[in-house]
């Protein structure tokens, strides 16, 4: 196991790589901090040797034993030709998520890391504060090591997204209330029964799963970084590890040159960094959700200032979407690249979009958007665009007079 501190975000206080998350100083929030390796050619070809998944990284992530996740990570890095020529970017590239293993979303990352955590710490409760995607891979995960899950999400949340956590033997509590009245509910469970919470009292080993996110694309790239990145932005962990995994490849010699720029995809109807960002503000104001992003509604966002701060640091900026635009920016890449994304790849697709026409990026530049989550998750915020099939006589000549015309009408693009 490499070796790990846990470290306070606010005072810098240090402690041993234990359970807690709160520092005892400030009551700041805990970070994990692993000791990085000194031969970047060794690293290079441990990871290459590694298997086809984020445990390649192992020797990045404050885990001993990965017990959890073992196929979770290495999805596709896609170039993505048709959407490029649309938005004029010429070197764009989509992370793709969508088909991570195996809950189709990228919190399989991220609880592989903390449920291999949990194992370590002998806790055999685990749960979580989620909106959707986070409980379905706490409890894919926990039946696979026989732990027992417990997962709290707002009442109102897409069904879809709720099948998977039954279907994998987890308890669903859904509360009256919003993402972050249940993670103010979870915070008083985890601290009553020590349960082992992802995303409250195991959150800085959690986190760290982010990382991986950076790693693969630099080395899919060929061990470089891309010139930009777009990412989609909830509580802000997301964001600000993948800045820290590309900015620890440097520091190792991995990748060399400068690092991406930071853009964040925020849904217009809950954008409290993006907001604090674009009138000039280094605090977060806390804000109402309202939009059909609900994985990505998050109200009070933990890690907001810190993602100003990486935003700063990066030279990068901020977008947001309707939830119109959310639904155009599904279709737009559905119907470009074949990937169905969640309402949080519409975001980021969306914001994308605003930022190529706002000329944030070079066209020439390498661009790499993350798309997160797989849209067969949220079926009834799309459902309301999907087009009414034709429905013709079974005649030859009802569907020259009524299909074919519509097919000429709509003959896609070659690429190439």
């Amino acid at each position: 196991m490499p070796e790990v501190i846990l470290r306070c975000r606010l005072c810098g206080a240090t402690y041993p790589p234990e359970h807690r998350y709160v520092c005892e100083e400030c009551f700041g929030p805990l970070e994990a901090v692993v000791a990085l390796p000194k031969d970047p050619e060794t690293l290079r070809s441990r990871i290459q040797q590694g298997p086809p998944s984020l445990w390649r990284y192992r020797d990045l992530l404050p885990v001993e034993t990965p017990r959890a996740g073992l196929h979770t990570g290495w999805t596709p890095l896609k170039k993505a030709e048709r959407l490029g020529q649309a938005l004029g970017l010429r070197n764009l590239y989509i992370k793709d998520d969508t088909v991570n293993h195996p809950t189709l979303s990228f919190k399989d990352r991220v609880v592989s890391v903390a449920l291999s955590k949990a194992v370590e710490f002998g806790i055999d409760t685990v749960a979580c504060a989620s909106t959707g995607n986070l409980a379905t891979a706490v409890a894919a995960h926990a039946a696979a090591l026989g732990l027992r899950a417990v997962v709290f999400v707002p009442a109102d949340i897409e069904a879809q997204k709720l099948v998977g956590s039954r279907i994998f033997g987890a308890t669903v509590v859904g509360v009256a209330g919003n993402y972050d009245q249940v993670n103010r509910l979870c915070m008083e469970i985890a601290d009553e029964y020590g349960w082992g919470f992802v995303n409250v009292n195991l959150r800085p080993y959690y986190a760290e799963g982010s990382k991986t996110l950076a790693y693969e694309v630099a080395e899919q790239l060929g061990w470089r970084a891309p010139d930009a990145v777009v990412v989609p932005a909830a509580s802000g962990a997301l964001y600000t590890k993948i800045w820290k995994g590309f900015r620890e490849l440097r520091e190792i010699g991995l990748i060399e040159g400068p690092l991406p720029r930071m853009y964040g995809a925020q849904a217009a109807g809950c954008a409290p960094i993006a907001q604090a960002w674009m009138e000039g503000r280094e605090v977060v104001h806390p804000v109402r959700p309202r939009t059909i992003a609900k994985s990505i509604a998050i109200g009070d966002p933990a890690d907001g200032p810190f993602a100003l701060r990486v935003t700063r640091e990066s030279q990068g900026g901020w977008a947001t979407a309707s939830d119109e635009e959310i639904l155009e920016g599904i279709r737009l890449l559905a119907e470009t690249e074949g990937i169905f994304a969640e309402t949080a790849g519409g975001t980021t697709i969306a914001a994308l979009r605003k930022l190529a026409q706002q000329g944030a990026f070079d066209p020439e530049e390498t661009v790499v958007v993350y798309i997160t989550g797989n849209g067969y998750k949220t079926f009834e915020a799309v459902a309301q665009r999907a087009e009414t099939p034709l429905v013709i006589a079974p005649s030859l000549e009802d569907f020259e007079v009524r299909v074919l015309p519509t097919l000429r009408e709509s003959a896609p693009a070659v690429v190439g």
